[in-house]
């Protein structure tokens, strides 16, 4: 059809066929969605359904469902983003399979940290954290242990670094466990840290 064919006010049926066309072109036609977008798809067309259906309901029961649903939501976003999910995740031990000593973490976090991989850098840092602390024994050398039992620990051994001690596994976790990029502050925290339990 020849834009000169098109009517100025098209009718109902006439809008719906050009626009079908127009859409049609493989211009506007995208991948499959991912599954992700069909999920939530489905949540939504379900949440539809819901909404049509809530006429038949009373005011109250309507009013009830929609708030149990946003609580369920909140609780899910809750937990897979916030401090919850966080403390989920951080059952992570500390070091892995090699047993290294306090000063070849620390060589190996300026490495990281020369090389431009910041997250590997904090992660290093904190490792020469936790062995400098079993080194001089005041937590003892255990295998498994996770950041949040360092911070617990050795905060309550070193009641005056206890904060700092949160914080650099706050650090550890956000980066690690929490999916937040690394940033130098955040390195230089842990190093301060570091430098506070030598001292």
């Amino acid at each position: 059809m020849a834009v000169s064919d098109v009517p100025v006010d098209p009718g109902r049926d006439e809008a719906r066929e050009a626009a079908a066309r127009e859409l049609g072109d493989p211009a506007y036609v995208s991948d499959d969605p991912n599954p992700l977008e069909r999920a939530i798809d489905w949540v939504l067309e379900r949440l539809g359904e819901l909404f049509a259906g809530a006429g038949g309901m009373s005011g109250f029961t309507a009013v009830t469902t929609i708030v149990a649903l946003a609580v369920v939501v909140a609780v899910v976003i809750r937990l897979r983003t916030g401090r919850t999910g966080r403390a989920l995740r951080s059952g992570g031990e500390v070091f892995g399979s090699a047993a290294l000593t306090a000063a070849e973490h620390r060589e190996a976090a300026e490495k990281a940290a020369a090389a431009g991989d910041l997250a590997e850098a904090v992660r290093e840092r904190f490792r020469a954290v936790v062995r400098e602390l079993e080194q001089r024994g005041v937590l003892d050398a255990r295998a498994g242990r996770t950041v949040d039992e360092v911070a617990s620990e050795a905060g309550a051994a070193l009641p005056a670094l206890a904060d700092d001690l949160r914080g650099a596994a706050v650090q550890f976790d956000d980066v690690w466990y929490g999916g937040r990029p690394a940033t130098e502050e955040g390195y230089r925290r842990v190093v301060s840290v570091d430098g506070k339990v030598r001292g």
